[in-house]
């Protein structure tokens, strides 16, 4: 009976955090209240409360768990043996399949990084992955200048990011859904080849 009333808990507080991640991702930060999460997660308010106290800890636990999800899919990938051309590649493979199945996730920081208010919190989820990603580039890129680890992540993430930012921008301006998967596939060799040639101008390549 215990583990029922728990699994029941765990499982409704998981409604709630999805409710509130997709007004997040629809409205931004400011443009979503407890009582839109309530309403959308089909709870009262004071319920809500009970799982969550403020909005800012849910939109934090929502931030976190995607920052936190995206740090381990690219570790894992980098982690397997093989060489540095083989594990980038992997990596970046593991990327692109992770904003895939999380679109949201580039439309809401993307809308957070307009918000001043929100900055402290998205730079403290950043972190680790920042940190993780000048580590896994250490002594294939320069410390500093133009060949920066800092410069390739800001530029892996732009190539794989920014595609699922722009998406809804650009479906009628191509010859297709760019969501769809064969344009998410050929996003994908795109990219690859983008790696390539980025790693021909590095030392050692392998």
């Amino acid at each position: 009976m215990a583990r029922t009333k728990e699994k029941k808990r765990r499982d409704r507080a998981e409604e709630i955090r999805e409710a509130a991640d997709q007004l997040f991702c629809e409205k931004g930060y400011d443009g979503v209240s407890m009582r839109d999460i309530a309403e959308r997660a089909q709870v009262n308010k004071g319920l809500l409360f009970y799982y969550y106290k403020s909005k800012a800890d849910l939109f934090e636990l929502v931030l976190a768990r995607y920052y936190e999800a995206h740090r381990e899919a690219l570790a894992s990938a980098f982690a397997a043996e093989g060489t540095l051309r083989e594990r980038i590649h992997r990596m970046i493979e593991a990327y692109m399949s992770f904003m895939a199945d999380n679109q949201r996730y580039a439309r809401l920081v993307q809308q957070q990084v307009a918000e001043l208010e929100t900055h402290e919190l998205i730079q403290r989820n950043l972190a680790p992955l920042f940190e993780w990603t000048i580590s896994a580039l250490s002594g294939v890129t320069d410390a500093n200048g133009p060949l920066a680890a800092r410069h390739f992540w800001i530029t892996f993430s732009g190539l794989v990011i920014n595609y699922f930012t722009y998406a809804p921008l650009i479906d009628k301006l191509w010859s297709g859904d760019p969501l769809a998967a064969e344009q998410i596939a050929e996003r994908r060799a795109h990219v690859h080849w983008m790696v390539d040639a980025i790693l021909e101008k590095l030392s050692p390549a392998e």
